[in-house]
C-alpha cells in the first residue's frame, strides 16, 4: 500500500485564531486610521504624527514639547502664557473658574434647605 495517497485525502487545517489583521485605530484628532509607522500615543489617546497640533497655535507637537489640560494639548510656550494671562488655568483657558463653580453650588445648597 502507498502511504502518499492516504496523506493526500487529509486536508491541512490552519489555526483560525492567528489572524495578520491587527485591531483597528483611530487618530483622536482626525478620526481616520492610523497605521503603526504613524502612531503617536498622548495621554492614552492616539493621534497621527501630523495631527498631534497645539490647540492654540497649531504647530506640530512631539512627546516632549507637548502639556495637556482636560484632554486638550498645547505647546509648552502657549501652556504658560495661557497660564500667565489670567494666573489660573480656568480662566486662561476659556473655563470658568472653580470659585465661581463653588459659589453655585453653595447657593443652591442653600436654596434646598430653607
Amino acid at each position: 500500500m502507498d502511504n502518499r495517497n492516504a496523506s493526500e485525502e487529509k486536508p491541512v487545517q490552519r489555526s483560525k485564531s492567528f489572524s495578520f489583521k491587527t485591531p483597528s485605530e483611530t487618530c483622536a484628532a482626525c478620526q481616520k486610521t492610523v497605521y503603526p509607522m504613524e502612531r503617536l500615543v498622548a495621554n492614552n489617546l492616539i493621534f497621527h504624527t501630523v495631527c498631534f497640533c497645539c490647540k492654540h497655535c497649531n504647530a506640530k507637537l512631539s512627546l516632549g514639547t507637548y502639556a495637556a489640560l482636560q484632554g486638550e494639548f498645547y505647546c509648552k510656550p502657549h501652556y504658560q502664557q495661557l497660564f500667565k494671562s489670567k494666573g489660573n488655568y480656568d480662566e486662561g483657558f476659556g473655563r470658568k473658574q472653580h470659585k465661581e463653580l463653588w459659589a453655585s453650588k453653595d447657593a443652591e445648597s442653600i436654596t434646598k434647605t430653607a
